[in-house]
């Protein structure tokens, strides 16, 4: 058992254990020992990590609003030291193994600037009341592969096992409707790349505050997808309804292939299916840092660890910064990077036996303020340590929300590595504003007219 401020937190090995809900003792503990999200409000013994006083709740001055780009509120701070392979091992203790790698892999060039740390992560409030609610209602449905009774905030923000913590990530909030226009690259062994330019909108139903659990109809998004850019690719279109148990329900994805003008199904979007915007470095359920059924792994809770993660990475996303500066082999440029000390969760999955997936485990670490997945370690079938993505967070303060501002997904085989999200040289960035669209809006039928435009 792990005792965190209080709330005993079972370590639990299978997924699909069954667990006693949350008691309304423990569940009382949020908002006092404990964050609204369920971290730990105090900050760690060394001074190293403050306190949880709420993080940011307005936006700093000269911010324009919702799909504009953000100004940095910590602009002004300068970084307390930058981690390199040479005193690598001063900082081991405060890295995950697919950071270490990276230091083996680039030992003259990737650096991690460290900053003092901000607990800038923060919520609406409505999103608390929901959390607090779903403490003691949520219960996990069929061995773990979907949940119930939680719904509009983290369903277990006091979690007792890995699939749990797993499903916080999965369902956290990022607002209700989300449209962005961004690239996405695959930087190759040499530094060359070529964007790949697309508007993703999302309708989040679990976060739809007309809504309720009852009438989310298994389906705890919709993603749609259309290609600008390049030309060969420019009209293609994707659909995904995301299904909340995905077992009982496979999510449901079509493609719209702008050359032959039709729309078909896309069953095989989920697990190990190879993005081809990728190159390849990127499979379907890597996206997000994870996504999708959790079914082929056992997962174990594993507690905390005080980590270096990215974080407040407002430098990296700005429109200052321009790709061909951003871009360089191997990895980001380390001077656009800012790194901090924050408590995450540690969950590990290992492949099921009798399962397939290319990664026998993953190892996410997970910020403990918002519960996004900060960093992943993805291992082969050898057992070998292959691939490492790394989010870079940052609080969306027009909502407010704790979001990455860039996915990065590193082979350390292959040596390349594929960038999602990139809008710093976009006229707008993401945008929380416009007018909710409805369930008809994400249809098959209108795919077609969507990839066409």
């Amino acid at each position: 058992m792990l005792n965190i401020k209080g709330v005993a937190v079972a370590l639990v090995l299978l997924a699909g254990n069954s667990m006693a809900a949350v008691s309304p003792q423990d569940a009382a503990k949020l908002g006092t020992s404990l964050t609204p999200l369920g971290a730990e409000k105090a900050g760690n013994a060394a001074g190293t990590i403050p306190a949880w006083t709420g993080g940011i709740t307005r936006a700093p001055a000269g911010y324009q609003g919702s799909g504009k780009h953000h100004v940095d509120p910590f602009a002004g701070d300068k970084p307390l030291f930058t981690i390199t392979k040479a005193n690598l091992a001063q900082y081991r203790n405060q890295l995950t193994p697919g950071q270490i790698a990276l230091f083996e892999a680039y030992p003259d060039t990737f650096q991690m600037p460290v900053y003092p740390s901000r607990r800038s992560g923060s919520a609406p409030q409505w999103v608390y009341d929901n959390t607090a609610k779903n403490a003691v209602s949520a219960k996990l449905l069929d061995g773990g592969n979907g949940f119930a009774d939680a719904f509009g905030g983290i369903p277990f923000p006091i979690p007792q096992n890995g699939v749990e913590a797993l499903w916080n990530h999965i369902a956290r909030y990022r607002g209700t409707y989300v449209v962005r226009r961004a690239s996405e690259v695959a930087v190759q062994r040499n530094g060359s790349y070529s964007l790949v330019t697309s508007q993703q909108e999302a309708l989040f139903k679990f976060y739809d505050p007309k809504g309720s659990y009852a009438n989310l109809n298994n389906i705890l998004f919709y993603y749609l997808s259309f290609t600008r850019s390049p030309a060969r690719l420019a009209g293609g279109a994707v659909l995904v309804h995301e299904t909340l148990d995905q077992v009982k329900e496979p999510r449901q994805a079509w493609g719209y292939n702008a050359g032959q003008r039709r729309v078909r199904r896309a069953p095989n979007l989920a697990y190990d299916t190879p993005i081809s915007a990728a190159d390849g470095l990127r499979t379907a359920d890597d996206t997000d840092m994870f996504n999708g059924a959790p079914d082929r792994y056992d997962w174990k809770l594993l507690g905390k660890r005080e980590i270096y993660i990215p974080y407040n990475s407002y430098k990296l996303t700005s429109p200052e910064v321009k790709y061909k500066d951003l871009l360089q082999v191997g990895h980001l440029n380390p001077a656009y990077t800012r790194y901090e000390l924050h408590r995450v969760w540690v969950v590990e999955g290992t492949l099921k036996p009798g399962a397939r997936h290319i990664y026998s485990k993953r190892t996410l670490y997970l910020d403990e303020d918002s519960w996004q997945a900060a960093a992943v370690d993805q291992y082969d079938g050898r057992g070998e340590l292959w691939r490492v993505s790394m989010a870079y967070l940052k609080n969306y303060y027009e909502l407010p929300t704790t979001w990455s501002g860039l996915d990065v997904f590193h082979d350390l085989q292959a040596r390349r590595y594929h960038v999602q999200n990139l809008d710093n040289e976009e006229a707008n960035t993401i945008d929380f504003s416009q007018p909710t669209a409805d369930d008809g809006y994400f249809t098959p039928a209108q795919l077609r007219r969507r990839g066409t435009r």
